[in-house]
């Protein structure tokens, strides 16, 4: 058993996939054995979460997450814990491996309840067994009725003072997708409000770790992620996501020079003066991203004639007219704050720039014209490196689609950018996206919610570019660049407020 970290790569499967290992592992081992392993797994990493709790109440389904659940049930009681089990089967239409499992439970005296007790204090511990990977929030899947005493555990569990620690996957989550099934969500909050856990929350996954857990409503849902294979090795199961790992590259040699990390240009940043409006400073944020993510020289070409010659807070800055940057020789970084004035030189960076970042009104304008369209299609054909890093409406907006549906399966969504666009795409969000054509997408695992103010995505641009034009592959850099992203904002001072420019600052240390 280990506790998932950002520290290292995962390999992510699918329901379909670890279904597939599941059988495959059941038809080699006896009877009743990986149930056997999942509810001892399950018994331990509950010990260890809660080592002093007075009472275990266990919310088991009837069918076999509901089993991991009754055998976990048998080991804690054993181990003289006060368990208190909701079982929601019956012996007629159990699953064989479950019904074993509930004959163990009742045969050391586990005390059954109807209803979830309601003396449970926060030094208890809860353990949700109700459906596992028996869910799905795909649009065209059977929607399940939950009956009322599913809603009560369900209920119970989510308002819980004392530690959740769910079996697999919290209930109701799809394992796929990380959002949860019809009827089985949290109750609806604000969307300027986290959900509120009143206890801590924990999920130990069974076999593998799915993407559900780390994307969309999974990271919040799931808490901290344990994993225990049950001896089983996957074998030649082809993951269908990456949990996405630290930066492997090599320390900068002595020997080297500015030359050697390559020369970024960000061309954003339009000035509605008449307006009474300026964008200038989501262009100057990027800069600010790459120069301290290590780029050797910034550009910025802004995009409301040239005004602003520099920048005293960042000297190191060196602004151009955008008609005198040499694009073929440059990595750029287009659209931050770019407006409509973006539009008039797309084309042009497109067809030119020898590396390309594509990020917020260069999305916007790529979205409803089929010609800058077909230009960054064609800069795949030619073997050119381009990363689009759309936020769910810009990826709704490239797509045709809503942002709803954008959400509602992030994987296919920035797989479908991927091969739409020829190029890699960055679906951001709570687990951002990384996706290219025919390759396995991956996930990232850094970050939190002090990531959600103004301009951190301008930042997040910059360093996918001062990570490409250091000379990573597209894929590389933007996965680099999101992980490096997410942990500053994990590794920030507790009690100060995070802004773009504090993180653009931070990057490089």
């Amino acid at each position: 058993m280990q506790r998932i970290a950002p520290h290292q790569p995962h390999p992510l499967f699918n329901t379909a996939a670890t279904r597939s290992i599941e059988h495959a592992a059941a038809a080699a081992l006896p009877p009743h054995t990986l149930m056997q392993r999942a509810g001892l797994a399950t018994a331990q990493l509950a010990q260890a979460i809660a080592p002093h709790a007075r009472t275990v109440w266990i919310a088991c389904g009837p069918g076999n997450n509901g089993g991991d659940g009754l055998e976990a049930a048998f080991h804690l009681q054993r181990s003289g814990r006060q368990v208190v089990v909701t079982w929601l089967g019956d012996p007629g239409s159990t699953p064989a491996d479950a019904l074993a499992s509930w004959q163990r439970a009742q045969s050391v005296g586990v005390q059954w309840a109807d209803v979830p007790p309601e003396f449970l204090a926060a030094a208890d511990l809860c353990i949700d067994g109700l459906l596992g990977i028996g869910v799905s929030a795909q649009p065209h899947a059977p929607i399940r009725v939950p009956d009322e005493r599913l809603l009560a555990c369900l209920q119970a569990l989510r308002r819980s003072p004392a530690p959740v620690l769910a079996i697999d996957l919290p209930s109701g989550l799809d394992a796929d997708t990380g959002q949860f099934a019809s009827g089985l969500a949290p109750d609806a909050h604000p969307p300027h409000l986290a959900p509120h856990h009143p206890a801590p929350r924990y999920t130990l996954s069974l076999l593998t770790l799915k993407p559900g857990l780390f994307t969309a409503a999974g990271r919040d849902a799931a808490g901290q992620v344990w994993l225990d294979d049950l001896g089983v090795d996957a074998g030649h199961a082809t993951p269908s996501a990456w949990l996405s790992g630290p930066s492997l590259a090599a320390p900068r040699a002595h020997a080297s020079h500015k030359g050697s990390y390559g020369d970024v240009a960000v061309v954003g940043g339009e000035g509605l003066a008449e307006r009474g409006m300026g964008m200038g400073g989501a262009a100057l944020l990027a800069a600010s991203a790459a120069l301290h993510a290590g780029a050797g020289r910034v550009l910025v070409a802004l995009l409301d004639n040239g005004h602003l010659q520099l920048d005293l807070q960042q000297p190191e800055l060196m602004f151009r007219r955008f008609e005198a940057l040499e694009l073929e020789q440059l990595t750029v970084v287009c659209g931050c704050g770019g407006g409509q004035a973006v539009g008039r030189v797309l084309a042009e960076v497109i067809t030119r720039a020898a590396r390309l970042v594509l990020d917020a009104d260069a999305l916007n304008a790529i979205a409803t014209n089929s010609t800058l369209h077909a230009l960054v299609v064609a800069r795949g054909q030619h073997g050119q490196s381009t990363v689009l890093t759309p936020h769910p409406l810009e990826a709704a907006r490239l797509l045709g689609l809503s942002t709803a549906e954008v959400q509602s399966d992030r994987l296919r969504a920035a797989q479908q950018l991927a091969a739409q666009f020829n190029c890699v795409a960055v679906l951001k969000g709570s687990g951002s996206v990384v996706a290219a054509p025919d390759r396995v997408p991956a996930i990232n695992p850094t970050g939190n919610a002090r990531l959600a103010t103004a301009g951190t995505g301008d930042v997040l641009a910059g360093m996918v570019g001062a990570h490409l034009a250091a000379g990573a592959s597209a894929f590389r850099a933007a996965s680099e660049a999101v992980y490096q992203h997410g942990q500053v904002a994990d590794e920030w001072p507790r009690g100060l407020a995070l802004t773009a420019s504090g993180l653009a600052r931070r990057v490089g240390g």
